[in-house]
């Protein structure tokens, strides 16, 4: 007897081990790029080279550890036993917050809840001078100029944060820039607006880093009202009563696939539909969307003569973008952090707007001194 137990627990951990391989022999893919919220790896390619010989196997391995058969059930089963079962984030890089909130704790996000490293004043100076510079150039093209911290979840709803994680001191890098940036009348503050706000409406995903869109739309109006009031050419930000308030449910979003939870965690998705529709379209990438991630985005609207625009930005304009492109005949999205006079010159821009999200201040520092004088 216990000869054949011996043999059935070995043929047992043979046929346990040998099916990830074979599920691959037989065709199936393991790896779920949607429900990880990244890139997986590819099949490593041959080159016919000694070089790429030598880097196949690990190229292999790498491919093989993201596409093995059943991983995707397997990190799933993980992620489920560690969050329902002992009720943990499965992740480092996601805080599990009260009431089904997630935060993101990677990306300096959790340093920008402790505030534990504030900006030096060498480096505060640095943000002052950059946005001066950039206001300067700006007035002396006579284009207006906007620059604008998007504050990260725990700046807005820090009541569902993890107890056990504690700020050591309620200033942030962001109060440190408006604060030495208040005087230049090009910086807006959004924060007041999204907290007077949020006894209204949820504006940040619960499984997700970013504002949804009541959140954002409470962001636009701050934003375009102060281009208003620089260029009175650009429309006003529209009223709340100009779209319809809808909502649907979705599948986890990106805090969500860190976990492998995606397909298992769901939350309701808070909407502003204009009630007349858009004018605007995406004109580049063809059949793109203004809230897609790409690198460049341009949106026009059909035969306008409003003013045009270049916005410099993060994920957080993603969903400010289709709010935003209302105002503007054409607006080039560029995701970056540095102010580019050549860009703004090439697009013939009437305004500018800048945007970095709060948690950026901890690793991103511009650069003054790429932005010509005036």
């Amino acid at each position: 007897m216990r000869r054949f137990f011996n043999i059935a627990l070995v043929a047992g951990f043979l046929i346990i081990i040998g099916l990830p391989l074979a599920a691959n022999l037989a065709g199936k893919d393991g790896g779920d790029q949607e429900a990880e919220n990244r890139e997986l790896a590819q099949f490593p390619a041959f080159a016919g080279t000694w070089k790429s010989a030598l880097e196949w196997p690990s190229g292999l391995d790498l491919w093989f550890q993201d596409h093995f058969g059943y991983r995707a059930a397997l990190v799933r089963w993980y992620g489920e036993s560690r969050y329902f079962g002992l009720h943990v984030s499965p992740s480092s890089d996601v805080v599990r917050g009260k009431d089904g909130w997630l935060y993101y704790a990677e990306d300096a996000g959790l340093d920008d809840f402790t505030n534990e490293h504030l900006l030096p004043p060498g480096e505060i100076e640095n943000w002052r001078q950059a946005i001066l510079r950039a206001r300067d150039w700006c007035r002396a093209h006579g284009i207006a100029y906007v620059f604008t911290i998007a504050p990260d979840k725990t700046a807005i709803y820090p009541e569902y944060f993890d107890d056990r994680v504690r700020q050591l001191t309620p200033l942030s890098r962001t109060d440190q820039v408006f604060t030495a940036t208040s005087d230049t009348g090009v910086v807006v503050d959004v924060r007041q607006a999204l907290l007077a706000g949020k006894s209204q409406d949820r504006l940040f995903h619960k499984t997700d880093t970013h504002w949804n869109d009541r959140g954002a739309f409470l962001a636009y109006q701050q934003i375009i009202d102060a281009v208003h009031r620089q260029l009175p050419a650009v429309p006003p930000a529209r009223a709340r009563s100009t779209f319809n308030a809808t909502s649907r449910i979705l599948s986890g979003r990106d805090l969500a696939s860190m976990m492998g939870l995606k397909r298992v965690l769901s939350e309701e998705d808070l909407l502003l539909v204009p009630r007349k529709g858009r004018g605007y379209v995406v004109v580049e990438p063809r059949g793109s969307y203004a809230t897609a991630g790409e690198g460049r985005i341009v949106t026009e609207i059909p035969g306008s003569t409003l003013p045009r625009a270049v916005v410099f930005r993060d994920s957080f304009t993603s969903v400010l973008a289709p709010f935003l492109s209302e105002h503007f005949s054409r607006v080039v999205y560029l995701w970056q952090n540095n102010f580019d006079a050549d860009e703004v010159l090439k697009e013939h821009a009437d305004v500018v707007i800048e945007e970095i999200v709060g948690r950026h201040l901890h690793n991103f520092i511009p650069s003054p001194e790429l932005i010509p004088d005036p």
